[in-house]
């Protein structure tokens, strides 16, 4: 059965000006939920960097700009900036993540679009911000990650920086301009007017670091790497057992108690020197040891099915093809099947939120560049003659 459309946001209609990852992460919350997301873009040719978001039909592509209509716009053109401002006229949002300096220069900046559509919000992901020194810098998510602090979080004890394995900085980004976004929508409900949401890759991550970031703001304490042991809080990270690794977590007294337990060590758990929690992590080394000894003892099946049988909490740790055969991501549903129609049926990332009445759904793989041309135009009220124009103009 092929997917029906979410109705959650139904008739609102966003202009989708990005690229690369930042903004189209945004932009995919409301496509999956049902909103008309244009992904606006040049016309193959026009601009240099069109190939830094992957091949059109690759798995990146497909993954982010799902679920889309596609116009391409020359907006380095007057004919395709006036179409862009016609468009502006009956959209909701517009959502962007040039270097700060670039709307400006294309004359679509929130000051003019707000003056062709007083309720229109404006939604900007820059790398470092919309203001302040290096506001016209360009930004990637490893830089992110190295200036907000997580480079310097991840890794083993003296290792030296190392970055995540995911683009956190950029797809925490999306996430809280989409959080923007929404908050702007429901005032407008209020006001009647849009307003000018912005974020940056900067802010994003030192907001993800949250609790390392606030250890240093508020005890003053600088936090240093800890490989695959939690920060504060042991025994809590990575074993490895007789065939692989498994992580597990224990947190307050209650579960050191059934962890011991699990073990059938009883008696581990008012050892003099593991007895509370702040004893635990001053003697972590020794604790690691014995327990290294332990685990080495049994498989990873093993452990996660005695440590479950305690109520401690722990899991495997996979690689991608396993995280996807396992039967409660199935159950969850977080693959999600569309049709292409040079790829055939494939399958992307869900949301990772779930609605009740109104859920998410995944109903149109990548259009092709410009697609949709004549029909979003002739939406916003554009004649045949007028679209004959800006072809001629090389404007579309």
């Amino acid at each position: 059965m092929e997917a029906l459309p979410s109705q959650a946001l139904k008739g609102l209609r966003i202009l989708d000006l990005t690229r690369v990852r930042a903004g189209p992460t945004c932009c995919r919350v409301f496509a999956d939920f049902g909103a008309d997301v244009i992904k606006v873009e040049a016309p193959p040719g026009v601009d240099p960097n069109e190939d830094m978001s992957g091949a059109r039909h690759g798995y990146d592509m497909q993954n982010l700009h799902r679920n889309k209509r596609s116009l391409t716009l020359n907006l380095k053109k007057p004919e395709g900036r006036d179409a862009f401002m016609r468009l502006v006229k009956s959209a909701d949002v517009v959502v962007e993540n040039y270097r700060p300096d670039v709307k400006d220069r294309l004359g679509i900046d929130y000051d003019n679009l707000r003056a062709v559509n007083p309720r229109i919000i404006l939604a900007s992901i820059a790398g470092f911000g919309q203001h302040g020194p290096y506001r016209t810098r360009a930004g990637f998510d490893q830089i992110a990650q190295g200036m907000g602090g997580l480079m310097w979080l991840t890794g083993m004890p003296g290792q030296g920086p190392v970055r995540a394995g995911i683009a956190v900085a950029d797809s925490s980004a999306g996430l809280y301009a989409a959080i923007g976004i929404l908050v702007a929508l429901r005032e407008r409900e209020q006001s009647g007017e849009g307003q000018w949401v912005h974020t940056s890759l900067l802010e994003a991550m030192i907001a993800m670091c949250d609790f390392q970031a606030a250890r240093y703001l508020v005890d003053g304490k600088v936090p240093e790497q800890a490989g695959n042991d939690h920060p504060y809080s042991t025994p809590m990270g990575v074993m490895k057992t007789a065939d692989g690794y498994i992580n597990i977590g224990v947190g307050g007294e209650g579960q050191w108690k059934a962890f011991c337990g699990a073990l059938d060590m009883p008696g581990l758990a008012v050892h003099a020197d593991f007895a509370d929690r702040d004893l635990r992590f001053k003697n972590r080394p020794k604790l690691a040891d014995l327990l290294g000894g332990i685990f080495a003892q049994k498989t990873s099946a093993q452990w996660l099915e005695q440590l479950e049988a305690h109520g401690v909490p722990a899991g495997p740790i996979y690689k991608m093809d396993e995280v996807f055969a396992d039967p409660q991501v199935k159950a969850l549903g977080v693959a999600r099947k569309v049709h292409h129609h040079a790829r055939g049926d494939i399958q992307l990332v869900g949301q990772a939120v779930a609605l009740s009445r109104t859920p998410s759904a995944i109903v149109r793989a990548v259009p092709e560049p410009g697609e949709h041309n004549d029909e979003v135009l002739a939406e916003a009220g554009f004649n045949e003659t007028e679209i004959a124009a800006l072809r001629t103009a090389k404007a579309i």
